[in-house]
């Protein structure tokens, strides 16, 4: 087996993140997924192994803890064991939220690019996202937040709650901050992924210790591939194969609502 090198992609939703691991995975070293959901299973067993009682019996609570580790990281190798690539980027938002378990399976301080933008914009993404969709289908935000969907400030609070993806993605990087892990992250945003792909990738690879790569970065082919229907929205893991800089969208979609979101900024 193959001993790889993980490092995590979670941040901020509408932020880039799918852009950033398809150039990513141009360079022949690197694997990037689409989202993952192995982290939901490894925390499932991490959470489950103290529950059973011959686990719970076992006198030696040092070797049981050790086996737990090494199963623990067993279940990401295996994971990705297939594929012959030595750096493996896992894409969940999920990661930022667990990184004292991602440290204690890999052996070492974890590594995790943060994708950001303009709450704004990531608002506006969501609301242009809406409007495509509700003119044939109900997406499950607005069943669950009916008299809220009624409206532009409405629907920004729904998307900036702490359950829903633009407020849990806001509270884990804040969260992760206060923990003492900002020496771990390296925040990519999006306005300088778009304008300024180059030097945004050089700060990558300084970063991640890897030997610089030159990346094309007008012919970005896109090799993940989700089916989107699962969240809800058609299309929300496309990419335009050109990496460009797009105008702001805020202030034409958002309006005065944008008004409340103006200063957040926690990067």
């Amino acid at each position: 087996m193959i001993h790889k090198q993980y490092c995590f992609l979670s941040g901020l939703p509408r932020s880039g993140s799918t852009l950033l691991a398809n150039i990513l995975a141009q360079n022949p070293r690197f694997h990037a997924s689409a989202t993952s959901g192995i982290l939901d299973v490894i925390f499932g067993v991490r959470n489950h192994w103290d529950q059973l009682a011959p686990f719970q019996a076992m006198i030696d609570r040092d070797a049981s803890e050790a086996a737990k580790r090494r199963v623990l990281r067993g279940i990401l190798e295996s994971y990705y064991a297939d594929d012959p690539r030595p750096v493996v980027f896992d894409k969940s938002r999920s990661w930022l939220a667990h990184l004292e378990l991602a440290e204690a399976i890999l052996g070492r301080r974890a590594r995790v690019l943060v994708p950001v933008r303009d709450i704004r914009e990531v608002l506006a993404s969501f609301e242009r996202l809406w409007r495509k969709a509700s003119a044939t289908r109900q997406i499950p935000q607005e069943s669950q937040f009916y008299v809220e969907f009624q409206s532009i400030e409405g629907r920004c609070a729904v998307w900036a709650r702490g359950d829903q993806p633009l407020g849990l993605a806001c509270n884990r990087i804040r969260d992760a901050l206060m923990r003492g892990f900002r020496d771990r992250l390296l925040f990519v945003p999006y306005e300088s992924l778009t304008a300024a792909p180059a030097m945004t990738m050089a700060q990558i690879y300084e970063f991640l210790g890897e030997e610089p790569f030159a990346h094309d970065f007008e012919n970005v082919v896109q090799v993940t591939h989700e089916d989107d229907r699962a969240y809800g929205f058609a299309d929300l893991h496309s990419i335009r194969a050109r990496v460009e800089p797009t105008p702001p969208h805020w202030p034409k979609v958002l309006g005065e609502a944008a008004a409340l979101y103006a200063n957040v900024r926690f990067w």
